[in-house]
């Protein structure tokens, strides 16, 4: 679960806009920073397989909203990668 400043700082970082809090950029740099907790979390619980798997889930998701975002906006989808260090 993110907080509130931490969300509102990944937020600003990615949006278009002033008032863009849901397309897709912003949507996979949100998911990425879950990802990124959730991932520090299963390295000090291995055991706590329905986090796991729920991290699975959200590992979907941004692969979803990256393949729809290459499809429909290329430079977007460059511009996001790096700001979130993904590889392709």
């Amino acid at each position: 679960m993110l907080k509130k400043n931490t969300k509102a700082t990944v937020i600003k970082k990615s949006q278009l806009h002033k008032t863009d809090t849901g397309s897709s950029a912003v949507q996979i740099a949100i998911t990425s920073k879950r990802i990124e907790e959730l991932a520090n979390h299963l390295k000090k619980n291995k055991k706590d397989n329905h986090s796991r798997r729920g991290l699975v889930k959200m590992v979907s998701a941004r692969r979803k909203n990256l393949k729809y975002l290459e499809k429909r906006d290329k430079k977007q989808y460059d511009e996001i990668m790096k700001k979130i260090k993904l590889k392709k």
